[in-house]
């Protein structure tokens, strides 16, 4: 259940910091409570993964998950470049994620 969450939580990271990015420095009203209500519901997320996760492992995969979510958003939706070195970089984000998931299962 804890990586359930954790998984969860990680989009949602992607969601606040694109809501962020919408809130155009917390002067839109709307983006600015999304990033709010966001931000709460993925911290929580990690608060409650991290009874039962390795707090290195968990925020490892928290922040990856963002990460990479986020940047592929902002590749396929906001018109950010899009480069092989940019694809190549995000696998490698998503097999530490998997690598890690599978390490910490295994222990």
């Amino acid at each position: 259940m804890a990586w359930t969450v954790l998984i969860v939580s990680g989009v949602l990271e992607a969601g606040w910091a694109l809501s962020l990015k919408a809130s155009e420095g917390f002067s839109r009203l709307w983006p600015s409570v999304t990033f709010l209500v966001l931000a709460a519901l993925s911290f929580a997320g990690l608060a409650y993964a991290l009874r039962t996760l390795p707090v290195g492992t968990a925020y490892a995969v928290w922040t990856g998950i963002g990460a990479s979510l986020t940047a592929v958003v902002g590749m396929a939706v906001l018109g950010e470049g899009v480069s092989v070195l940019k694809l190549v970089s995000l696998v490698l984000i998503v097999a530490g994620i998997i690598g890690l998931n599978l390490a910490e299962n295994a222990s």
